[in-house]
């Protein structure tokens, strides 16, 4: 038997190694690369993943392990430079949550193809003692590599001076093609620790084995992890804090063929169990994802947290009257779904909530305040056809873009109850003309133009397909209790299909004077970058506590051209002084105010192409936002400062 069997085993064997181990592998490990500065490792690697994956920027996710002091939600969010909105969500705690110590916490990341590498950037304050060594591998615990710092920031790796502040690269990547291929959808860097192995970290994400060691270019021969090392786990799914959990023990990866005084018969076993044990993993990987899938429905909040919805009353219907003209059919079909994600209002409920609409609920507009269920709401009449914002509205998830909770229909008028924002729009809080005894700090406004990059990057890059706001000014900016922004008004938004440097055109040029780009005003040009010229408009306001109107000399003239005009090419702190915002005075760094200026002349720029894109100004802000934070402390300057002059 043993001689019959003997021939069939390595062929077995050889099959299942050319199906799962010899395909190429997407990325190198790293290896024992970030053991010491000084080596080198896998050269490949150890800067980052190569820009190798079929986009230059996808979501990605990080793990964590929680260390004081960076074990809550906002202290490991602050040092990632992650939305801690988005890692409270996927971690399921509240904002305020604090982790247990050594608690693995997934970190949502956007990340980006910078230098032939991907990374999602970070900055970080030296402190005394501190080395790249110590940063990479104690504090950042391997998501970043001694190599990869210094590259960034062209510093030595020694001597650190305190108070530096470093651009640290995270390490994360894009899928690439043949794994997108397969179903991938989302590359995880997973930090090892001791006694991890490949199958132990696959088994936790309901991965094959197989799959995991050739995204890292690994073999079941040679499939040895280190401590302080990142390994990618491809999913098709988002991780779910259900697999931060530490799974049960599992045997250890089969140890390759040893030669012994045996021979071949010993060959044979460990062929026998090498083979076997690839069936196994492979069998059992397929069997777990499918029950997985079959029985795990997907967590929508949008739908979930919307109460069950009532049907249109009769008498609210006008009769023998055409709802939207031309659309009638596409309206009813619409009225038909809108049950299934959100709250369908009777206008008896609306008018109770606002007193039948009394002059003291009245917000500005056709906006009025009102009160369900015990609950704040903003509720929002509405003319025309308003069937693209409410599925768009319906599409989107974020912190950062306002939420749709529920709709209404009566005599020819859209009524659409949204969630409240206690403190109005951010153009009556930043303009010298607005509210007097309004004012934002430094701090605050640099959060505030975070939050709205956010929101923007969300819709410019991870909507499908993409859409862009198309009226991003002050008054579409919405702030609520604890002043982070949300993206309003999207009346104007629309998607944008095909690659972004094609360039589609218009004829229908709407939106709102001084914010409409060159291009879009002249040829009709669309694209995201129309959005990243608005929000270079608006942050100009936010720093300067003026209309864009007040920048432009004569009719014609490019406000690019105009913000040049006025601050010149070299720094001048007097006049930097003389341009900002009086009510800011004191309480922010020239040098910062002035690397905003510069982002913001980048926003505006004539040729769209030489703008950045807002995954690039997010990482920016983030960096300035760290920074200004630093510089408050150092300066014994409260954080907590009052919103009120008149306090």
């Amino acid at each position: 038997m043993a001689m019959r069997f003997f021939p069939l085993i390595p062929i077995f064997t050889l099959a299942i190694f050319c199906c799962f181990s010899l395909i190429l592998g997407q990325q190198p490990y790293i290896g024992k690369g970030t053991t010491a500065c000084p080596r080198r490792g896998n050269s490949n690697s150890i800067r980052g993943y190569t820009c190798n994956g079929v986009s230059r920027s996808c979501q990605a996710y990080l793990t964590f392990r929680s260390q004081p002091i960076y074990n809550s939600v906002s202290t490991i969010s602050a040092l990632l430079g992650a939305d801690p909105s988005q890692l409270s969500e996927i971690n399921e705690v509240t904002r305020n949550a604090t982790f247990e110590t050594n608690r693995l916490v997934i970190v949502p990341v956007n990340c980006s193809c910078a230098g032939g590498y991907y990374q999602a950037n970070t900055s970080y304050v030296v402190q005394n003692a501190d080395t790249l060594f110590l940063i990479a591998n104690n504090t950042f615990e391997g998501l970043s590599t001694c190599q990869a710092l210094e590259n960034q920031n062209e510093l030595p790796r020694r001597d650190l001076p305190p108070g530096t502040i470093l651009v640290v690269p995270l390490r994360c990547a894009c899928p690439t093609k043949n794994q997108t291929e397969k179903g991938v959808k989302y590359l995880l860097s997973y930090l090892v620790t001791w006694g991890n192995s490949v199958s132990r970290i696959s088994k936790r994400f309901g991965v094959d084995t197989n799959t995991t060691l050739e995204a890292n270019s690994l073999s079941y021969a040679s499939s040895t992890i280190y401590p302080f090392t990142t390994i990618l786990v491809p999913l098709q799914d988002p991780p779910s804090s259900s697999q931060t959990l530490q799974p049960p023990p599992s045997p250890s990866p089969p140890s390759p063929p040893t030669s012994s005084s045996d021979g071949n018969s010993n060959k044979t076993w460990v062929y026998v169990v090498v083979g076997g044990s690839a069936l196994i993993l492979a069998l059992g990987a397929i069997i777990f994802c499918r029950v997985y899938r079959k029985g795990k429905k997907k967590y929508d909040p949008a739908i979930v947290s919307q109460s069950q919805s009532h049907s249109f009353e009769a008498t609210e219907k006008p009769e023998g009257k055409i709802l939207l003209e031309g659309e009638s059919e596409e309206l009813s079909e619409m009225i038909s779904s809108i049950g299934k994600s959100f709250k369908v209002y009777s206008f008896k409920e609306l008018q109770r909530a606002t007193e039948d609409f009394s002059q003291s609920f009245w917000i500005k507009g056709s906006v009025y305040r009102g009160v369900i269920s015990g609950d704040l709401a903003a509720i929002k009449k509405m003319e025309g056809d308003v069937s693209k914002e409410i599925k768009l509205l319906n599409k989107i998830n974020h912190c950062n873009v306002i939420r749709l909770s529920g709709v209404n229909f009566n005599e020819g008028h859209w009524y659409l109850v949204y969630e409240y924002a206690a403190n109005g729009s951010l153009s009556d809080w930043i303009y010298s003309n607005a509210i007097d005894d309004k004012f934002l700090n430094w701090i605050l406004r640099m959060q505030i133009a975070l939050d709205v990059a956010t929101g923007l990057d969300y819709l410019h890059s991870f909507t499908s397909p993409p859409y862009i706001h198309k009226d991003l000014k002050g008054s579409n900016i919405l702030l609520d209790s604890c002043f982070r922004a949300k993206i309003a008004n999207f009346g104007l938004a629309r998607s944008v299909e095909g690659e972004e440097d094609q360039f589609p055109m218009t004829r229908h040029i709407v939106g709102t004077k001084g914010y409409m780009a060159p291009e879009y005003l002249e040829n009709g040009v669309v694209s995201t970058k129309l959005d990243v010229y608005a929000f270079g408009v608006l942050i100009l306001e936010m720093l300067t506590g003026k209309e864009v109107a007040a920048f432009y000399t004569e009719d014609k003239v490019n406000l690019s051209d105009a913000l040049r005009a006025i601050l010149g090419e070299e720094s001048d702190q007097e006049r930097l002084r003389g341009f900002m915002d009086p009510s800011l005075h004191g309480s922010y760094p020239l040098e910062l105010a002035n690397f905003v200026l510069r982002l913001v002349l980048n926003c505006i720029d004539k040729d769209p192409e030489n703008r950045p894109a807002m995954h690039e100004i997010v990482t920016s802000l983030s960096r300035t936002l760290d920074s200004s934070l630093t510089w408050e402390t150092s300066m014994n300057i409260s954080v907590c400062q009052s919103f009120s002059r008149s306090s």
